[in-house]
């Protein structure tokens, strides 16, 4: 049964460039071999004749064993059919050349499962090459028939050559047209690429062309057999350097390229990408999982899932893009050209789509998932090396966020000189007191009650403007500055707090509390030290844990979240939905609220299955006493469905945007009658 995925046999798009390409060279070719058909005499001496049928298994043997060269595709390899080929154009003329030649492809190439286009195409070009160089030597005064062969002499030499160097220009041009259609590569670049290797080739191929109507011109059928002694011992010797080439820079198992190759066409594709001022892409995969595969299936049915996953990739991928295997689990794709960033995630999507499709192995049915890094080129990175090594860097990030694909970012990059200045920066801005606080409300659905005031740390950085918790926290959580982070939040958040409660504005404070924090001995102690610093009840405070960091260390942190929990302090589960915790522990551990996953909220109302889950996670939070919250509030369509199935609160942009302290402090006394100082409403400066 053939891959969905299997694009091998699928012509190019209906209007596009290739297939404007395959249509006109397509049309051009039929034409020069309906003229050759109607301008052909004495087709009954010449079938009647052994040395045409001699001829003709030769082409026949040249089509079907090409001799293919190191480093070249089968399309691309020079065959003893362009000798013969051209031998006969030189002997018969190029009516019989044509037409044999096209009998010869339209024969060979649909039993060697060629798919159609190719077939066209091919015997449309040997046409038009052919044409050609029957021109050339119509112009020069040489005019060979079936009736009236060629017979060699060293002064139409000059003719000869002309004629092979018409053949070889047509064909060539073609040929190089239509690749870097394919390919989306300039002409120029295909052709100064590929003119030197293919001149060469056809240079030998065709200078053996006269030599051979020597042997034709005796009338001896075994004397023109002869001939294709020396080109055995041509395809022998290049078999055997081909299978070599192929063993050196080629997978075992996938017959994927492997790093060699790899590295050499990046170079080519590089230089390339400079040369244009344009872009490449690289792509990192690394399959999810896999080693359960191994370890419980065994490596057989792993070395055949590899060869399942290499194939589809192999054929979702873009004409001229390079896929190979690195080893293991981990395959590399090169994106020789990409216009953007945006194209290269396409192309990622597209191949884990791909993969995507379930695979039956020994009656078992297993989901293939993948990781994928992008680094483009030069943005990212100025060599292959670093290129490979920074989307290493994005593809165990997108593994870590589970986000399947992410783009090589320097400030995710724990080991680029970016990431350590801005490191050292960070450390100086929080010992100077230099984080400030941004406040985003959560609303009680059922009146519109504030629930609570969410400090977001924002970093008002120099040179690279504010930047949201998001470009900084996990940076201070990597660098030991986590605590100092927290501590330093946590008492311009309270501190916040206390003028609010000064002026009448009873709103509860919270903050984020960071996994690394759960761990920290006394927690517990210093938030009591915090709250009695600024005259605050514990219930002025509450404190958000994420649950993927409570899953990580939930027996370690059970002691200080049970501390905080008794001191009075509130505490929220914030990504609620991801799968990790039981609402039982929670209640446990004192866990009073759950705010659900924005990922969650984003499909409401739309979808009926999110819906469900939604619901069912407000009922269970419910069921316990725990209030529901839901985050990342887009639209209000989106909060009627949470109102509706019985969520008790909202926060996100439609509730409100985050807010300076001040903005927030005007904000809060519209909302609960307050009166607030006018300290409180100078100076104040939008939120983000």
């Amino acid at each position: 049964m053939k891959d969905r995925n299997d694009t091998r046999y699928a012509g190019p798009r209906v209007g596009s460039p290739p297939w404007l390409h395959l249509a006109v060279v397509t049309s051009a070719g039929t034409g020069a071999i309906l003229v050759a058909a109607v301008r052909l005499r004495g087709a009954g001496v010449l079938v009647r004749h052994p040395v045409f049928w001699v001829v003709a298994m030769m082409i026949v043997a040249g089509e079907i064993w090409p001799v293919v060269m190191p480093g070249r595709s089968r399309i691309e390899a020079p065959a003893l059919s362009v000798t013969t080929g051209f031998a006969a154009l030189l002997y018969w003329g190029w009516p019989v050349a044509v037409l044999l030649r096209a009998a010869v492809t339209l024969a060979v190439q649909p039993a060697q499962k060629a798919p159609p286009h190719r077939v066209a195409l091919s015997a449309a070009q040997d046409a038009l090459s052919l044409a050609a160089a029957g021109a050339v030597l119509a112009a020069l005064g040489f005019g060979p028939a079936p009736g009236q062969p060629w017979r060699p002499a060293g002064g139409q030499l000059p003719a000869v050559l002309a004629a092979a160097a018409a053949y070889f220009a047509a064909g060539f041009a073609i040929a190089a047209h239509g690749l870097a259609l394919r390919s989306r590569t300039a002409l120029l670049a295909v052709a100064r690429q590929r003119l030197g290797p293919q001149a060469l080739a056809h240079l030998m191929m065709l200078g053996a062309a006269p030599l051979m109507t020597v042997a034709m011109a005796t009338g001896s059928a075994v004397m023109t057999a002869l001939f294709a002694f020396p080109f055995m011992a041509v395809y022998v010797n290049a078999a055997v350097s081909v299978q070599r080439e192929h063993q050196a820079h080629h997978d075992e198992l996938t017959g994927l390229s492997n790093r060699k190759l790899l590295a050499r066409r990046a170079a080519e594709a590089l230089a390339a990408a400079a040369a244009r001022r344009g872009k490449a892409g690289f792509l990192l995969l690394d399959l999810d999982r896999f080693k359960e595969v191994n370890d419980t299936l065994g490596h057989a049915v792993g070395d055949r899932l590899l060869t399942i996953v290499a194939h589809r990739l192999t054929h979702s991928v873009r004409p001229g893009d390079v896929v190979a295997r690195l080893g293991g689990d981990e395959f590399a794709v090169l994106l020789p050209a990409v216009r953007t960033a945006a194209a290269a995630r396409e192309v990622a999507s597209r191949l884990r789509a791909a993969l995507a499709e379930p695979v039956r192995l020994d009656a078992i049915m297993l989901d293939i998932e993948a990781s994928v890094g992008i680094a483009i080129y030069p943005d990212d990175a100025a060599s292959f090396d670093q290129l490979m090594q920074r989307a290493d860097v994005a593809m165990y990030l997108a593994k870590e966020r589970r986000s399947g694909i992410e783009r090589y970012s320097a400030l995710a990059d724990r080991n680029s000189a970016e990431r350590l200045a801005l490191t050292s920066e960070l450390r100086g801005a929080i010992h100077r007191g230099q984080i400030d606080l941004a406040f985003q409300p959560a609303l009680r659905l059922a009146d519109g009650q504030v629930i609570s005031m969410e400090a977001l740390a924002r970093w008002p950085h120099p040179t690279r403007g504010t930047l949201p918790a998001a470009d900084f926290v996990d940076l201070a959580e990597q660098s030991q500055l986590a605590s100092e982070l927290t501590s330093l939040i946590l008492e311009k958040a309270l501190a916040q707090a206390a003028r609010w409660w000064a002026a009448g504005l009873r709103v509860q404070v919270s903050v984020n509390l960071p996994a690394r924090d759960l761990l920290r001995a006394g927690l517990a102690d210093m938030v009591r030290q915090a709250l009695g610093r600024h005259g605050l009840p514990p219930g002025a405070l509450r404190l958000d844990v994420s649950e993927h960091a409570l899953a990580s260390a939930a027996r370690q942190a059970a002691g200080t979240i049970r501390a905080l929990a008794d001191l009075g302090v509130g505490l929220t589960l914030d990504d609620f939905g991801t799968g990790y915790s039981s609402l039982a522990q929670l209640t446990r551990l004192g866990v009073t609220e759950v705010k659900l996953d924005p990922a969650l909220i984003a499909g409401l109302p739309g979808c009926p299955d999110q819906l469900a889950t939604v619901r069912s996670l407000v009922r269970l939070a419910q069921s316990l006493g725990i209030r529901s919250v839901g985050e990342g509030v887009e639209t209000d369509a989106a909060a009627a469905a949470l109102r509706a199935i019985g969520c008790d609160g909202a926060q996100g942009w439609h509730i409100a945007r985050p807010l300076s302290g001040a903005i927030a402090g005007r904000w809060l006394a519209g909302r609960l009658g307050g009166v607030v100082p006018g300290g409180e409403l100078a100076g104040a400066a939008p939120g983000a």
